[in-house]
């Protein structure tokens, strides 16, 4: 048995393909499977993946019609042989010790799961910027989501972390296929933090995360309703586990009713009033089965709650409005910004970071 089977789905990615490939041959770690899932791609990336399974033996190439993210994921998992996997999307790269630092994270602690910071790649510029996702009061201890409910409001980022591949057999956990590749990571990511008995989170980061490719499925707006799959999704998985249900439900009623406004601020205006009916008429469920509780208001502002509700048309020009400050803030944002999370501090000035700390 490898130590780590790292899952590379691919399509169309020809231009960022050879310095993913690159990151991961280099591994310190040496004891690796790369299973390389190509869905249908058009591009040159087959030949470049038959290029480098030529020089690295470890290198699998899975090819499959193309079906989307999920069902490719799916289809890496099914291969996998590995202790513990890894994933890295194909337009990213990593360092060359991350899958040695978090296996011997996982392997020392016995962890289902073990999660790291990861760094924000713009391709134009070759700038990077850690993200600083992970609460330093996580960092580097043995918890469980009845430790703090509230990570499963976190990044999806499933890039940046190992699983233990019996754990997630075991526990049922795999991805929406779903056609496309848009936010399948979202119930992927929740599930694995909800059933895992024993994890850990980790300050470094190893991963590049680009954030300029073109055809990332963020940039598209058609796909209107693969959030709302995803959350269904969780939905079903909670309804199945009374037990984590209980530990988490109000995180998730949270997590879900941002998730379902961030979409509706970025998807085309023209789809917005169909999604507001199903973001309303979900809601509307969660409210009469007696689900929205108090803690839920503590997060969500109340008066825009019952707007949403009651008053489908109103909140109609709630989110236009949000969506035209979103559209300003990113412009200034571009030029000047001043950014303080977790863990870091970056300043911004004319789309070029100039100072970070942290």
């Amino acid at each position: 048995m490898v130590k780590v089977s790292i899952i590379v789905p691919i399509f169309n990615t020809e231009r960022y393909l050879q310095k993913c490939l690159d990151s991961i041959i280099c591994q310190t770690l040496k004891d690796i499977e790369i299973i390389c899932v190509n869905d249908g791609s058009t591009d040159s990336s087959r030949q470049i993946l038959e290029e480098y399974k030529n020089k690295d033996s470890r290198i699998k190439i899975i090819d499959k019609e193309n079906s989307g993210y999920g069902n490719s994921m799916n289809i890496g998992l099914s291969y996998s042989t590995g202790e513990y996997i890894g994933i890295v999307e194909s337009d990213d790269f990593v360092e060359n010790t991350m899958f040695e630092a978090l296996y011997n994270l996982a392997k020392n602690n016995d962890l289902d799961l073990v999660k790291s910071d990861f760094y924000y790649y713009t391709t134009n510029d070759n700038q990077s910027r850690k993200a600083g996702k992970i609460k330093k009061e996580l960092q580097n201890k043995i918890f469980n989501i009845t430790d703090d409910p509230t990570i499963v409001k976190m990044m999806p980022s499933i890039w940046s972390s190992l699983y233990k591949r019996t754990y997630l057999f075991e526990n049922g956990i795999n991805f929406s296929e779903t056609p496309g590749a848009s936010y399948q990571d979202t119930s992927f990511a929740f599930k694995s933090l909800v059933a895992a008995k024993r994890m850990m989170f980790t300050g470094e980061a190893y991963l590049y995360y680009r954030q300029d490719n073109e055809n990332s499925s963020v940039k598209s707006k058609e796909k209107v309703y693969a959030v709302s799959n995803e959350w269904n999704e969780i939905s079903s998985f909670l309804n199945k586990n009374a037990n984590l249900k209980s530990i988490v439900n109000d995180y998730k009623l949270v997590a879900q009713f941002n998730g379902y406004r961030w979409n509706l601020i970025r998807i085309d205006s023209q789809y917005r009033d169909e999604f507001i009916d199903l973001f309303s008429n979900t809601f509307r469920e969660y409210y009469a089965s007696g689900e929205i509780r108090e803690a839920f208001y503590r997060k969500i502002n109340k008066r825009e709650f019952q707007m949403l509700l009651n008053n489908k048309q109103n909140y109609r020009k709630y989110i236009d409005k949000l969506a035209l400050n979103q559209e300003k803030k990113e412009k200034r944002r571009k030029s000047f910004s001043i950014r303080i999370n977790l863990s870091r501090i970056s300043i911004v000035l004319f789309g070029k970071q100039i100072v970070e700390l942290g």
